[in-house]
């Protein structure tokens, strides 16, 4: 059965950038036994595909990046540096290899630690390797809207981190809230 609170599966099935700039707002729900942890997205990255060398699809399927892809709406969680976890959402239709990078997040319920930055954003909600492939329509890890649409800016900068991706590092696919103290860098 379907989670009436979690964005629909139509949501993620657009165009990367699209999604990317749409998620900013909307918040990422981990229940996890008895506790809700909720945080308010407000950074991204968008990474549009496999000729986009700075994601991970752009070698191709491999076991890592199978869940990219697959059908729209699914979490694609992975490990870096042996010891952070990074969440996307998956998006397009399948067999388009594209996702975007949850960033940073502002805590809503029942999150503790800091959330400016992916690794960081994963660790104080609990989100991890298990988590690899889950449905994001599913009761217990999704993405829904907020309780009141909020009006903000939206900042569109080159993404962090890919130097190495020759055209695509200065690709303008980094989105943020303006203004928003919980974003990983300014």
């Amino acid at each position: 059965m379907a989670n009436r609170a979690a964005l629909p599966r139509s949501f993620y099935a657009r165009a990367t950038e699209d999604v990317a700039r749409d998620l900013l707002g909307k918040h990422l729900v981990h229940v996890d036994g008895d506790i809700e942890r909720r945080a308010r997205i407000v950074e991204v990255e968008a990474y549009v595909g496999a000729h986009d060398l700075a994601a991970h699809s752009s070698k191709g399927v491999t076991p890592r990046t199978a869940v990219m892809y697959g059908p729209p709406g699914h979490a694609y969680v992975y490990l870096i540096y042996g010891m952070h976890h990074c969440m996307n959402v998956v998006t397009e239709p399948e067999g388009n290899g594209a996702a975007v990078l949850l960033r940073a997040a502002e805590p809503v319920a029942n999150v503790e630690g800091n959330t400016k930055g992916p690794g960081l954003l994963c660790r104080a909600l609990g989100i991890d390797k298990r988590l690899n492939g889950r449905d994001l329509l599913s009761e217990d890890f999704y993405l829904a809207a907020p309780p009141r649409d909020e009006a903000f800016g939206v900042v569109t900068r080159p993404r962090i981190g890919v130097a190495y991706a020759g055209e695509w590092a200065d690709a303008p696919l980094r989105f943020y809230i303006e203004g928003n103290p919980f974003v990983s860098k300014k």
